[in-house]
């Protein structure tokens, strides 16, 4: 049995590798896509995971394929598109290794994913079904999240999701918040950032809107913080947690690589998600802190994941970050 089987994006992450003899900025080619992200954090711990998506019939598809397979993940989901070139993103970072983002990506080759180019037999394997929002942001691939949402619900799956706000991709706020609510209603745990949460509760109060994830239905909510850490939640307790003071150079995929991590603790727990008692989730969410503070030392997204080892390490040796 799988333990995540991941829905959703593969793409290029084109990121600044300093410039040229002649001043002009280069990029370097990284892996990268949230969910592909979170499998590759599963693998890296430990765990198995396969991924559903597609690229193109193109050298960033084929190096994509290629790179899944070097970490471990099962890419029998994976389809090329001759149609659509693999989608490419162009992030720049300032000064604190903050991220933003220019897409190529109309259109892009994950969204035309489609119902049928879904194998549910790996839904049917695993034992957590991951999603994002980024996959219901143009058809055929809104249908196909939906279709893959409603299949996994239906034979019992634990569901995660990463609402993962990126503006440039939607047509609209509105837009955005329909759709990202639409997944709300299948998830079981729920990984959000602030901004995210103010997006969808209307609220900046952490504890206020994570009460109101819990009230849909949500079991368990994770809220980054950036240098703050988390905020983690469940119905029996709550409560903050500092990251770990390391040296921070690129944040692509740290938040993927935290929620990655409870993913995979959350896949060898041996009691319901109702159960989950808040001191068990506080040491998951701690060390999920810890990777994601690993993660952020590193280049790139998707390779920059940590092994346990590396995540213990950071958490015996390097102190929490105490913000003034």
């Amino acid at each position: 049995m799988l333990d995540v089987v991941a829905l959703g994006e593969l793409l290029i992450d084109f990121t600044p590798a300093g410039t040229s003899q002649t001043g002009n900025i280069l990029f370097e080619r990284n892996p990268g896509g949230a969910p592909a992200n979170v499998l590759s954090a599963v693998t890296k711990l430990g765990g198995t995971g396969a991924l559903i998506g597609k690229v193109g019939s193109d050298q960033f598809g084929f190096f994509l394929r290629d790179v899944l397979k070097n970490q471990g993940v099962d890419d029998r989901g994976l389809r090329f598109s001759r149609e659509v070139n693999t989608t490419l993103a162009f992030v720049q970072l300032d000064e604190h290794g903050d991220r933003s983002f220019s897409f190529y990506r109309k259109p892009g080759a994950d969204t035309t994913l489609t119902p049928e180019d879904i194998d549910f037999s790996l839904i049917d394997d695993a034992k957590i079904f991951h999603f994002g929002s980024l996959s219901m942001t143009d058809e055929p691939a809104r249908s196909a999240t939906k279709a893959a949402l409603a299949y996994a619900r239906e034979k019992g799956k634990v569901i995660t999701y990463d609402p993962n706000w990126r503006p440039p991709l939607w047509e609209s706020e509105e837009h955005a918040k329909e759709n990202m609510l639409f997944g709300l209603q299948y998830a079981d745990v729920l990984k959000i950032s602030e901004e995210e949460l103010v997006l969808l509760t209307g609220t900046g109060d952490v504890e206020a809107g994570s009460r109101q994830f819990l009230d849909c239905g949500v079991k368990i909510v994770v809220v980054t913080l950036g240098p703050k850490g988390c905020y983690y939640c469940c119905a029996a307790g709550s409560g903050f947690l500092s990251t770990y003071d390391t040296k921070v150079v690129d944040t692509n995929g740290a938040g993927d690589c935290f929620f990655g991590t409870m993913i995979w603790q959350l896949s060898r727990y041996g009691g319901t998600l109702e159960s989950i008692a808040p001191e068990e989730l506080a040491k998951m969410a701690d060390f999920a802190n810890a990777a994601g503070a690993v993660c952020a030392t590193r280049k790139g997204a998707l390779p920059a994941m940590p092994s346990e080892e590396e995540v213990l390490q950071c958490k015996t040796s390097t102190p929490l970050l105490k913000l003034e």
